[in-house]
């Protein structure tokens, strides 16, 4: 179990008061050990000693990677990578887990491939749709090189749709244009503010940058799992938007797009919900995976979607003192550590598949399981967190692959928008299930694999309340059944995971979009030129950094074609 760590060493450790070299070699000197409460010199000690130097050569070594190591309990450790400066290059062979960099990792970052600050102006902006990662990176970028932009949410801003949310968790009343999904940051605000990614691409860590200009903590640039948290994330992308608008920039909330402007094969602009036509040189559709009602147009003017694979289930709540005890043992409640966290996955048999995925999703430690539907009679959750982590409880999605077949073989209509026509039967089944109204049907763990609903619940925090009741009424056999091999499994990897103080809520239904909106390799969507479909709504990101690349891309290829 890998994760980041709280801010327990300072990012610059320096060696010696000696003026820097003239010529300097550097190096990056990979995962050295440290121990939780290791001393500086011991750390220096041990760059020193897989460098094959003395300790008195090394120039201000800087730390550029931190995690933690956790998977033996006897031996919980953090796991460092720094980058050293020597006066003279060392012999090659270079020693294990040493490279030599030609650029510092600490250089001030650019976004390579995206002009800066440019003094040019297209005499028609670009017009962004949705103000989430994808969106706001996108217009953000496009500003600063000096090309006009329009951003448009039809949620409202951070400030405002706070208080929309409140309503939703204190009186259960939801308002379908400002909630969990829709509004200024879009879903990735009100989550755990998770910035790591299995991708890998040179935006990344322009992204990271850029969350730090505008008030994230620099460690994000060396944990090796960093978050945010929703309470930094909410004072970010205000920031962020102050400065697009001081640059230029034009931003539009409560304003839904409800068309496309189509000339002769080509997106020229949009019509907004209160009738209005904005004509661009071209469209970011960044619309984020809760836009059911713009694919269901999309998919009238014939833009090209395809159904894909994703997944629903439920959200688990433990109490966070159990996971920190099951994670690290005698270790827990170091204040190096913080909260720990999980990272399950099962891939179990399956006649129709052959293996089908079972895992954990957006794991939130110390963090609110927070309810996230978007259309009236609908229920779904999802969970968030704050920066400290500080809460009593700690909760994540569990959920269950679905594929295209699946909905078939179960009576769904073949069409891109039959894994919408799923999540929607299961919201509404969750709302029914809970009274219908938007609390959350709830059983505990135990009852669950025991398939036995006894009406009690673990204590929770949940708001606006949670409803006993049985989730193998509510859960498709698709789901339930995987769901409960699962659980098994998780419990023989992470002993005592099954726990009577656990509760399951129902239901989680939006990890990703069901569909993608087709693309070619301009970034553009297929047959219809101009049109830029970005990020976790088009089917191309699963969080916040992969969405905010995305949305760089689609930035750069529209600078690139016009410099062509």
């Amino acid at each position: 179990m890998w994760r980041a760590q709280a801010d327990a060493y300072p990012r610059e450790i320096l060696v010696s008061d000696q003026a820097r070299p003239e010529t300097e070699f550097r190096y990056i000197v990979h995962d050295i050990d440290v121990g939780l409460d290791e001393a500086e010199a011991q750390i220096l000690t041990s760059l020193a000693k897989r460098l094959g130097v003395a300790a008195g050569a090394l120039s201000r070594p800087v730390l550029v990677r931190r995690g933690v190591d956790a998977r033996h309990w006897r031996d919980v450790h953090f796991v460092m990578s720094y980058e050293v400066s020597l006066a003279a290059p060392l012999a090659e062979p270079l020693p294990n887990k040493v490279a030599r960099v030609e650029h510092s990792r600490i250089d001030p970052v650019r976004p390579e491939s995206l002009p800066v600050a440019s003094s040019r102006r297209a005499s028609a902006p670009v017009i962004v749709v949705g103000a989430g990662p994808a969106g706001l990176f996108a217009a953000l970028a496009l500003a600063e090189a000096g090309q006009g932009v329009v951003l448009i949410e039809r949620g409202k801003p951070v400030e405002r749709r706070m208080r929309d949310i409140g309503k939703l968790r204190t009186r259960a009343e939801l308002d379908p244009e400002s909630n969990l999904c829709f509004g200024e940051g879009g879903a990735g605000t009100y989550t755990d503010g998770k910035l790591y990614t299995r991708i890998k691409h040179p935006f990344m860590r322009w992204v990271l940058a850029c969350f730090v200009r505008f008030g994230a903590p620099e460690s994000i640039l060396v944990d090796a799992h960093p978050h945010l948290g929703t309470d930094k994330l909410v004072h970010i992308v205000r920031a962020m938007r102050l400065r697009l608008i001081e640059l230029g920039g034009e931003v539009r909330f409560d304003t839904r797009v409800d068309d496309l402007l189509v000339h002769q094969g080509a997106v020229v602009g949009v019509r907004t919900s209160a009738g209005e036509e904005l004509r661009g040189q071209a469209v970011i559709l960044a619309t984020g995976h809760s836009a059911r009602d713009t694919y269901e147009r999309l998919e009238a003017l014939g833009i090209p979607l395809e159904p894909k694979a994703f997944a629903v289930g439920v959200r688990a709540e433990h109490p966070q003192e159990l996971v920190n005890t099951i994670q690290l043992g005698a270790a827990a409640g170091h204040p190096g550590l913080g909260a720990a966290d999980y990272a399950l996955s099962a891939q179990l048999p399956d006649e129709h598949v052959g293996k089908r995925g079972v895992y954990s999703f957006c794991m939130c430690p110390g963090g609110l399981i927070v309810p996230s539907p978007t259309e009236a009679g609908g229920m779904a959750v999802n969970g968030m967190s704050n920066a400290k982590r500080g809460g009593r409880f700690a909760n994540s999605g569990l959920v269950v692959q679905v594929t295209p077949e699946d909905l078939m073989r179960n009576g769904y209509a073949e069409g891109p928008l039959m894994g919408v026509a799923f999540q929607r039967a299961l919201e509404q089944a969750t709302f029914h299930a809970a009274g219908d109204r938007y609390y959350a049907p709830a059983m505990r763990m135990t009852d669950f694999l025991k398939q036995n609903a006894t009406g009690k619940l673990a204590p929770t925090r949940f708001r606006p309340g949670a409803v006993a009741a049985d989730l193998w009424q509510v859960l498709p056999e698709l789901v339930s059944q995987p769901l409960a091999r699962g659980l098994a499994e998780f419990d023989r990897k992470m002993h005592g995971y099954v726990t009577k103080e656990a509760n399951l809520f129902g239901s989680e239904t939006r990890t990703s979009s069901p569909l993608r909106i087709v693309r070619d390799q301009d970034m553009q969507c297929t047959g219809f030129h101009g049109l830029y479909p970005v990020g976790e709504g088009a089917g191309y990101a699963g969080g916040i950094v992969s969405a905010a690349v995305d949305g760089l891309k689609a930035a750069a290829a529209i600078l690139a074609s016009e410099e062509g």
